[in-house]
């Protein structure tokens, strides 16, 4: 049997961000799987741009990405009260693309976030933005990494009792809905 193919999506652009640390996390959690993270990076969606231009190649592979993953693996950072608005944008991309890359997908959401709260209102808001898409978005547990530049040892492993538990389960559970 082939490996299961995960997709990591992270809200954040930063290089060392925590989201993609949690991320890849989430995948050694995971455990056994072809893991691969994405990148959002793109230009602004524009309708006019997208009208003589087409869709962008950074967003047609993004929902290729998406379309070929057994599951979606996401992370966000949370940015006055939500998700980034690079991955909002990245999000509006691929809605522009032929198919229907996240229907009936398995998608896991965490988030990770300087503040206290660890990005429950990104993530909030987040699901909301993936409804028109029909995935099969994980109810939980909910993952949401507050103090997250304290969060990870040296190594980018993540650090707490409970945080780890907690995405494990997640990962047992996105293991499970993919059903193999």
């Amino acid at each position: 049997m082939a490996q299961l193919k995960i997709l990591g999506i992270s809200g954040s652009l930063r290089k060392a961000a925590t989201n993609g640390m949690l991320l890849r996390e989430a995948a050694r959690l995971f455990g056994d799987c072809d893991y691969t993270e994405a990148s959002i990076e793109m230009a602004l969606y524009d309708g006019d741009a997208e009208q003589a231009d087409g869709v962008p190649d950074a967003a047609q592979l993004l929902s290729d990405q998406i379309a070929a993953a057994d599951a979606v693996i996401m992370s966000t950072p949370e940015y006055n009260k939500g998700p980034s608005g690079a991955l909002k944008n990245a999000l509006d991309w691929v809605s522009r693309t032929d198919g229907a890359p996240w229907a009936d997908k398995p998608v896991a959401i965490m988030s990770a976030a300087v503040g206290g709260s660890g990005g429950e209102r990104a993530q909030m808001v987040l699901r909301g933005f993936l409804v028109p898409f029909r995935p099969r978005i994980l109810q939980g547990p909910e993952v949401h990494l507050a103090a997250s530049y304290e969060a990870f040892d040296a190594a980018g492993q993540l650090t707490g009792d409970a945080y780890v538990k907690d995405l494990t389960a997640l990962m047992a559970a996105l293991r499970s809905e993919i059903g193999r």
